[in-house]
């Protein structure tokens, strides 16, 4: 048993600082959408391409006290294309809001009113909107839930719905991604 304890005790000291030199990364998005760099990735993006992607986001937060993962997630694939040799002027991303993802872009206002908290949201919408993303929320979503424009983070337009705002986007070559 004492060999045993001593081979894992061994183990986790070699395999340490393996570990400890990973260190999360956030090239494009500051402060959000962590990733790691893999040096022996053979697969990754082609950095003389143009990206245009539009981004359907209909998740709704498990935790509304938390950030959305799927809002976090925008910022993570930005800075994995950053990590894959892309530059910041090669990505031009859209994002539809719509569905339950609408609570995560409400202003802090009304996100109070219904949660309490502030909307943690915002800070990772508001880094996105600095990295160049443009926001669309889906005039359709916010009426269906009884909401207004006036409830939402002002950092977004408003469109006709989302649907409409996929249509207009996918025929002029636009990739689609749904989180």
């Amino acid at each position: 048993m004492k060999n045993l304890i001593v081979f894992f005790f061994l183990s986790f000291l070699l395999a340490y600082p393996v570990v400890a030199q990973r260190q999360a990364l956030d090239p494009i998005v500051k402060g959000f959408g962590k990733v790691y760099e893999i040096p022996e990735a053979t697969e990754l993006p082609n950095s003389d391409q143009k990206f245009n992607i539009i981004i359907d986001l209909v998740s709704a937060a498990e935790n509304p006290a938390q950030i959305n993962r799927m809002v976090d997630n925008i910022a993570r694939m930005i800075n994995l294309h950053g990590i894959g040799g892309v530059q910041a002027t090669q990505l031009q991303v859209k994002v539809a809001v719509h569905g339950g993802a609408i609570y995560s872009i409400l202003n802090d206002e009304f996100y109070r009113k219904l949660y309490g908290v502030n909307n943690p949201n915002l800070p990772v919408y508001e880094a996105l909107k600095d990295a160049g993303v443009e926001f669309y929320i889906c005039g359709q979503s916010l009426l269906a839930r009884d909401m207004q424009s006036s409830d939402m983070w002002d950092g977004a337009e408003m469109a006709l719905s989302m649907l409409t705002t996929l249509t207009k986007y996918v025929p002029q070559g636009y990739m689609l991604m749904r989180f």
